[in-house]
């Protein structure tokens, strides 16, 4: 069963992530000041909604799930289990480290969860800073497993331009 974001109770969360395409960074604000912000990269093809389109979706959002608590730096998810530490093989679109996953609040962006879009660590570090995923917010491995450790199930997420 898909877990529906609007079926639970939310507690109130004081912090709120932020992704800048444009600027191709995420932060993290607790009461309005910024206690992370770390460069990312999002989809090369762009915005969009459609399934399939390895598109980055854009409005707000939910971490819906956090997968890889505990699991060593550079771990390899396939399928959100924790497989293997990465080894240096060459991959479209590796998930490693953490995996925050979201889930869309309106209506455009409610087959986020679906689309398996996350917030994950990367073996392309290099492309940091560009857009380069196949539509999900990759981070440097290091950056992954701060925002992992400091973020709560629930907290908000926006994504714009």
């Amino acid at each position: 069963m898909i877990p529906d974001p609007e079926s639970h109770k939310r507690p109130e969360i004081d912090l709120r992530i932020e992704v800048s395409i444009s600027e191709q960074t995420v932060k993290l604000s607790k009461e309005g000041s910024v206690i992370f912000k770390a460069p990312v990269s999002t989809a090369a093809n762009g915005i969009g909604f459609e399934e399939g389109s390895n598109k980055t979706p854009t409005g707000q959002f939910i971490v819906r799930e956090k997968i890889g608590e505990g699991a060593p730096l550079f771990t390899s998810f396939k399928g959100r289990l924790p497989r293997q530490v990465w080894q240096g093989e060459s991959r479209d679109d590796a998930i490693l480290t953490r995996i925050l996953w979201l889930a869309g609040l309106a209506e455009e962006n409610k087959n986020t969860y679906l689309r398996y879009i996350y917030f994950h660590g990367t073996h392309a570090e290099n492309l940091i800073g560009q857009p380069a995923s196949c539509g999900c917010i990759r981070l440097r491995n290091n950056d992954i497993l701060t925002l992992f450790d400091i973020t709560p199930i629930f907290t908000p997420v926006t994504i714009s331009l």
